[in-house]
Parts: C-alpha cells; structure tokens; sequence
C-alpha cells in the first residue's frame, strides 16, 4: 500500500480514537457533546471520500432531528424540514454568492484564449539573465493568470503541460520544477479575484470588497518570496536550475530590424529615427519604422499620461464651496435641512427672498438680526458670481510626487539606454499577451477595490472582457462557449451545495449546544490573543492536511467566527491568515490536488513523491509568509484603511 494511503489512515484512526477517548460514556452524553461527535463524525466521513455537501447536508439533518427530538418529539421532523428549507433559501437570496459563476466563467473563457503560452514564453525571454529564469518566468506567469482566472486546477494543468517540459528539457530538477509551478498554480487562491475569499466573506459576513483590498499586497509578497527562493537556489546550485543556452535566449529578428540595427544602430530609439532620417531601403519602408518607432515609446507616452493624471489629482484643490454662503445661511435651518438642500440657493420665482419668521431666525448674541435681513440678502446675490469668477488656486505638487517622477524618469532613461530590437520584440510579444490581460485585471479589480462597482457587477464585467479577449484572438466559437457555461455550472453548483449543507451543519451544531462547549473551553483556556491565533492558525494548517479548503471554510470557520470578538480580532484580518494559510490545503499531501493536477500531465518519470518533495520548500516559504503577515499587519491592512477610512 502507497504511503499516503497509510498516511490518511493514520490520520483517520487518530480522529475514531480521540472521539472515544475524549468522549463521557452514553449514558452521559449531553447535547452538546452529541454535537462535537457530529464534528468528527463529518470529518471521518470526507476523509472516506463520501461527497462533501451531500454528506454536510445528511449529518446536519440528522443532527437537528436530534436536537428538536430533544425539545420537542411531535414537532421534530417538521421542523427539520423547516430548518432544510429556510436555510437553503437564505443561500439562494445571498447577492454576494451571484459573483462566483460569474468569475469562474470570466476565468475560463481567459484560459481558452491561450494566452497563457504567449505569456510565458515573452516572460521566459524577458527574463533569461535572471539565474533560474524559467521557473521565475512560471512562478510570474502563475501569479498573472491566478489574478486573471482565480481557477487553481486550470493553471496548475495549463502551465505543467508548457513549462515542465521546458524545465525538464533545459536541466532543472524535477523537485524545483514541480514546486514552482504547484506553488506557483495555488497563488489563485489568495490573489483576487479569488472564489475563496468570497466564499470566506459570505460565511464571516466580512465585506468581499475589503477582502480583495486586503489580499492584494499578501499575494504579491508570497509570489516575490517564492521568485526570491528560486533565484537563491538557482545562484547557489545552478546545477538544479543551470541558465539557458545562447540558442534558447535567441530572439528571432525581422528583416527591418536586421537592416536597421546593422546599418544605424542596435538601440531603437536612435535607430529608428535615423533610419527615419536617412536613406530608406525596401526592408525598411517609412510606414513599417513610423509604426515600431510609436511601440516603442508607448512606455514613455504611459508615464507621461499617468504622471500627469497624478499630477491633476494631487494638485486639485478642496471643492471650493462658499464658506461665506455656508456660514451667512446657519441661521435658516437645522443641519439636516442644509445637507438636504445642498446649501444656500437662489430664492424661487414666486417668493423672492421673504422676511424670516421670527422665531426662525435667532442667534443668543446678536438678537436684532431678527428684525434686519438686509445684510443676509446682499452677501446671498454676490456668492454666486464671486464663484464663478474666482476658482480656486490649484495646490503645490508634494515631494512624494516629484520623487517618483524623478524615479521614473530615471528608469526610462536607463529602459531606452538598453533598448535593444531584440528587447524590442520581447516588449512586443509582452503587449500581444501580457498586457491585455493586465487592463482586464485592472478593469475588473480597480473598480471593486475603489468602489466604482461591486463585486459582481466586476465580474460581470470581466466575463463581458474574456469574451472579447477570447473573439479577439480567434477562440470564441460555440464550442468554447458551450464547455466554459458547463464547467461554470458545474462549479457553481458544487459551492452553492456546499453552502447549503454548510449552513444545515452549522445550525445543527448551534443547536446541540456544540459551540457553546466549544467557547467555553476557549475560553477557559485564558489565552491571550496572539495565543488564540497562534492555535486557530496551527489547526487549521493541521486541518489543510486531509481536507480542502472548501470544507475547512464552510465548516470550521462558523466555529471560529464568533469567538473572534473575544479577543479583540478583526475578522478581515483574521479572513486574510486564513486564506495564506489554506494555500497548504492544496500543497500538503495526502489530499495536495495541486499534485495530483500536475501528475496528470506530466511525463511517466515524474513520480508523485517527487512532486510532493518539491512542494515542501514552498510549504516552509508560506509559513513564514504568515509569520510576516501576522507580525506586520499592515501588509494586508494597509491599503483597506486607506481606501475604506
């Protein structure tokens, strides 16, 4: 028998064995203690490979019947079924839930424009000086179509089929190229648009859209300390990720380019503009040099348009609202009655401006302003000109922006010092697949994260944008479609079953009394709250082992949740450990599907010990990306406090 078979069952008869350790005998047996069985009992069940919402569904009916058997036996098994129904319902009529069909098609309908071969091939080429290129390049790759799909198995199997065998084939070993593109594939559960972190948000009632605020930067900094890990291991043994070959870094020139980097020079700003200037020949006509030279300054034309749209909004002065007009009409009104207004208006045709009641208009120290609105009328027919005629000066730039403009002056100037045709056609195969990938995720993640849209009219959007990506290169036809709509239904109704067994679970369990038990010996515990996340984080890794995080999410976090309060944790932040820690789920065997994606595509030699060898690195390389989360927290808070004050 393989060893992960010996590892479940071990797992599985330590979880029997604690139930009939921990547990009183029968005859004193309470509720609550009926419900911690029923936890077990859910475990053990996963674990034998019964489905996962079917088998939450039973148990909770079961369970409930139970605990209403217990208050009330006529009424038990109506009122289960009434437990079945308003729970399924409340799922039903959850808005939040509407955005994951949706982004799961937008990410499938990415996935087959195939454009995740030109990425990473434009990638691979951009990056070929840098030691360990090729994993880097895959671990980058990853990271952009995890934002862009958020769908785990699709990248994992995508990129085991195009960059293993290129890793395979230029040296690298076996574990380092495994480990890459697994961890690399899982980086779609944290980054957003991830189905985790909305299926986390409707469980903890925590706002999807601070979720994707929050995630963004942890994201980032677990792909940059798994580039990190590659290229130290590529530096210290380039044996197991030896740098590629001269012919691998060629890039292939067209004729234009030949003739112009031969005849004027390698450099393409100063080349194509003396070519421009000078004698044309037929390799190179005026409309084909025009037309490289304006590619070529795109970077350029794009920090100037960006630094000048900053520029207008760093220097835009506060809404110039007449303070005058605002503090000459407090006397006409209740605070509510001017916010409603909007403020002091002109007198309407009918009314003119009419004599204040006078009891209306009173202030304690000037009591003869009751009987003189002379002065009120006058300043009212000014404010109106003196607005218009009078615009506010616009602020001095800060510093912070004049040093970034300088930063990125600097950059182009040292970007177009070394601005070969070769890079050239790189940058060209970047805009062909990388770009629009990135203004789809910008489109989509910009508006949720600054509030222009929520979550599922993003990603009613994005689905709109993978259309168009897939038209756009010449993959939408029926059948695209027609597979993507099914295998969207298919995932969506595994989540929205799983929400409804969950949510019959967790009421049964409330029911019985289980978290009750549960909080009081927390409680009891005395634990201070680094303790209490020290032990929620450590079971929950420990929970990653036999199951995925579907199950870990929609049945361990209704325990959690509610003894947050206690200890002073906010759940956005505890939302955020939560889900760097479930990339484990999909990394740590026996379970690890990310493994098990990749062995189905890679070659016969590629044994499955191998793959979950290589895994482990990245394991460690999480840990301490939590470590760094929980200790500066401002990581994953940061850019939430300042969009949402």
């Amino acid at each position: 028998m393989k060893k992960e078979i010996w590892f479940g069952l071990a797992i599985l008869a330590a979880v029997v064995i604690g139930v009939f350790v921990l547990m009183p005998a029968p005859s004193q047996m309470t509720n609550g203690h009926l419900g911690l069985l029923m936890l077990a009992l859910i475990v053990v069940a996963i674990m034998l490979g019964f489905p996962t919402a079917f088998t939450l569904m039973g148990m909770g009916m079961m369970f409930a019947w139970f605990a209403f058997r217990s208050r009330a036996p006529d009424l038990a098994v109506q009122q289960t079924l009434d437990l079945m129904v308003q729970r399924a319902y409340s799922v039903m009529s959850n808005d939040v839930l509407i955005s994951i069909p949706l982004f799961v098609f937008m990410g499938y309908l990415v996935e087959r424009a195939n454009l995740i071969e030109k990425l990473f091939k434009s990638l691979h080429l951009a990056m070929a000086r840098v030691p360990g290129s090729l994993a880097v390049a895959t671990v980058v790759t990853c990271a952009i179509f995890a934002t862009a799909t958020g769908i785990v198995g699709a990248v994992v199997t995508l990129m085991g089929l195009l960059a293993l065998p290129a890793m395979l084939k230029a040296g690298y070993h076996v574990r380092l190229a495994a480990g890459a593109i697994t961890a690399g594939g899982c980086l779609g559960i944290l980054i957003p648009p991830s189905v985790l972190l909305i299926v986390y948000g409707a469980t903890a009632g925590v706002s999807v859209v601070k979720l994707y605020a929050g995630a963004f930067f942890p994201g980032i900094m677990l792909a940059a300390l798994y580039v990190g890990y590659i290229i130290v291991v590529a530096k210290l043994k380039p044996s197991l990720a030896p740098p590629l070959s001269e012919e691998d870094r060629k890039v292939v020139l067209p004729k234009f380019a030949e003739s112009v980097s031969t005849t004027f020079s390698n450099n393409v700003i100063r080349g194509l503009i003396a070519a421009l200037k000078g004698n044309l020949n037929p390799d190179a006509p005026r409309r084909i040099l025009a037309k490289q030279l304006f590619i070529a300054l795109l970077p350029a034309l794009f920090f100037t348009a960006a630094m000048g749209l900053t520029y207008r909004m760093v220097t835009t002065p506060p809404e110039a609202i007449s303070s005058d007009v605002v503090e000459m009409g407090t006397g006409f009104g209740n605070e509510d009655e001017k916010s409603d207004s909007g403020g002091l208006q002109e007198p309407k045709d009918e009314g003119g401006l009419k004599e204040p009641p006078a009891e209306g208009l009173k202030e304690p120290p000037l009591p003869a302003a009751t009987k003189a609105p002379e002065p009120v009328a006058a300043p009212v027919a000014a404010a109106k000109p003196m607005a218009e005629t009078a615009p506010a000066e616009r602020l001095p730039a800060p510093l912070g922006y004049w040093i970034a403009f300088g930063i990125g002056v600097a950059g182009l100037a040292v970007f177009y010092a070394i601005f070969t045709f070769a890079r050239l056609e790189i940058f060209k195969m970047l805009l062909g697949s990388f770009f629009p990938l990135a203004m789809l995720i910008i489109a989509v993640l910009g508006t949720i994260v600054f509030g222009l849209a929520t979550p599922t009219e993003a990603a009613a959007m994005g689905s709109m944008g993978g259309l168009l990506l897939a038209a756009a290169y010449g993959r939408l036809n029926i059948g695209v479609v027609k597979e993507s709509v099914f295998l969207t239904a298919k995932t969506s109704a595994m989540v929205c079953w799983l929400f409804v067994g969950s949510s019959i679970f967790s009421a049964a369990f409330a029911l019985l009394g289980g978290q009750e038990i549960i909080n009081q010996w927390v409680l009891s515990l005395d634990m201070t709250p680094t303790q209490f996340m020290i032990l929620a984080q450590v079971i929950i890794f420990i929970l990653g082992w036999p199951l995925e995080w579907t199950e870990i999410i929609v049945i361990f976090m209704p325990i959690f949740i509610p003894l947050l309060p206690h200890f002073n944790i906010d759940p956005l932040f505890f939302g955020l450990l939560v889900a760097l820690n479930l990339q484990t789920a999909f990394l740590s065997p026996p379970v690890a599907m990310a493994a098990f994606y990749l062995k189905g595509v890679s070659p016969p030699h590629v044994t499955l010990n191998q793959i979950f060898l290589g895994m482990m690195p990245f394991m460690g390389i999480q840990c301490v990306a939590l470590v760094l989360l929980y200790v500066f927290p401002g990581i994953g808070l940061w850019l939430p406090s300042i969009l949402y004050k």
